[in-house]
């Protein structure tokens, strides 16, 4: 049946969301269309329609999925699991549980708690002169010298000023480079967050106090404590927890963990209580169910639009040879092509016999029959670019095929050696040349096909009278 254009009363005045057309003898409800006509018209949108000229966009949108939908796309595994995981996803947001959150909050501290044993938080600096576990006796006494210079150095230092020089000291002394930059600092730690010999010196301090310095597996260290206090309360860490739990997941977690409860309580499945959940949600918030009914339908469009167009064109060479052909005119240059390749070679002889072994071997040959040759798994002395180049496109090409001085030739690292092989074609010999403003031009001649013989096959009604109180903003 061809496209109806019918006036009627539809059900306004009786519904404050009447039908705006039906496709397929399936109604489309005003708020749907004036969901995708608001969406996808705002300010600023290149090819910003009105209403009038959005109407037959739609029903073409719409016919793509009537035609999905007798073709059951939404029953291929593929497409369900991801229709069904996209309602889940549309939940959580939704269901997202803070007592779940705040328990798994309080855990978190109660464990963090627990692995600090009641010991005090230390905030320290260290000076550390690196020691390899297999440095000889000589080796470990010029260290020990140095680390034992300094700590006489800085405990000659007034108390008061020991704070600011043994910053000085790290920065300037210091082999861990991440601490020295910031004066040796390595901030707050607690009980079993550092090696056991380097931490059982740091909490024998007290704040403004510096140990001797102390051997552990990595070298020596002098550790300067700045300041000890006890491991603060739930309340103080909360925040901070909340951030790093957020970071995690922690609210999908609780949502999915709260579907997984109510499903075991009812005794269903968990697919069950979700679409049982889902269909709660839609009926009691319009801007999900257009957003549900948006991502359900421009699935299956997609879906039914690739294999019947996209896909169909990249597989039919001679549908585009014989489309090319017939329409010759549109794919005309203003200016000439280099068809070629750009050869790097580590020296000009490897070049030199790249471009050799070129003789007699047809173009589409030309990179494969170089690398196979000169190149092997371990050593790759070639390297191809290969392509259809207008001046402009590239700065080698540029150079050594269209001769223009100002451009310089790109060498690749390591491939010093650089040279050219091909032919400049003044317009395309086949639709190769042309291939992806062919496939374009192709797709859309496929397409448009496609959707008039949809039109002969759905019933498509339009109401007037509603188009016409679509709300525009």
């Amino acid at each position: 049946m061809a496209l109806a254009a019918m006036v009627s009363c539809s059900a306004m005045g009786q519904t404050d969301d009447p039908v705006i057309m039906k496709i397929n003898g399936k109604p489309v409800l005003r708020s749907e269309f004036e969901y995708s006509f608001n969406k996808n018209n705002v300010d600023g949108v290149l090819d910003k329609k009105n209403v009038k000229e959005y109407v037959p966009l739609y029903v073409d949108f719409k016919l793509k999925v009537a035609a999905a939908e007798d073709a059951q796309v939404d029953t291929i595994s593929s497409i369900k699991a991801e229709l069904e995981g996209y309602k889940e996803q549309m939940l959580l947001p939704t269901l997202v549980d803070t007592a779940f959150i705040e328990r798994e909050a309080r855990r978190t501290y109660d464990n963090t708690a627990a692995r600090f044993a009641g010991a005090d938080m230390l905030t320290a600096s260290h000076i550390l002169l690196f020691m390899p576990q297999t440095a000889t006796d000589e080796q470990h006494a010029s260290v020990k010298r140095v680390v034992d210079s300094l700590y006489a150095v800085l405990k000659a230092v007034p108390a008061e000023q020991l704070a600011a020089r043994f910053a000085e000291v790290a920065k300037e002394w210091s082999q861990d480079k991440a601490s020295a930059e910031k004066g040796g600092s390595i901030g707050q730690f607690g009980k079993g967050m550092m090696i056991p010999d380097f931490e059982e010196a740091a909490y024998a301090l007290q704040p403004g106090e510096m140990s001797a310095p102390v051997l552990t597996t990595v070298g020596y260290h002098i550790i300067y404590l700045e300041d000890r206090h006890p491991f603060e309360p739930y309340e103080f860490h909360h925040e901070k927890i909340l951030a790093f739990l957020d970071k995690r997941g922690i609210k999908e977690a609780s949502a999915s963990a709260y579907i997984d409860s109510i499903a075991n309580l009812e005794g269903v499945t968990r697919t069950e209580e979700i679409n049982k959940m889902f269909a709660k949600l839609v009926a009691s918030d319009s801007e999900a169910k257009n957003l549900a009914q948006e991502y359900h339908d421009g699935t299956l469009m997609y879906e039914i639009s690739k294999s019947a167009v996209w896909d169909k064109a990249q597989q039919d060479e001679a549908g585009l040879e014989t489309f090319y052909k017939a329409n010759k005119k549109q794919y005309k240059w203003t200016e000439p092509r280099y068809s070629g390749i750009i050869i790097h070679g580590t020296e000009a002889a490897v070049v030199e016999k790249a471009k050799q072994l070129l003789k007699g071997v047809d173009e589409p040959d030309w990179a494969t029959t170089i690398v196979e040759a000169l190149n092997n798994d371990s050593v790759k002395v070639v390297r191809i670019e290969r392509g259809l180049f207008k001046q402009g496109d590239n700065a080698t090409i540029d150079r050594l095929v269209f001769g223009d001085k100002t451009k310089e030739v790109k060498q690749m690292s390591g491939y010093p050696e650089t040279a050219v092989h091909g032919n400049i074609i003044k317009k395309p010999r086949t639709y190769k040349d042309v291939r992806g403003q062919v496939m374009a031009d192709y797709q859309s001649k496929l397409e448009q096909e496609w959707v008039e013989s949809l039109r002969k096959k759905y019933p498509v009604e339009i109401f007037d009278d509603v188009v016409k109180t679509v709300n525009q903003h």
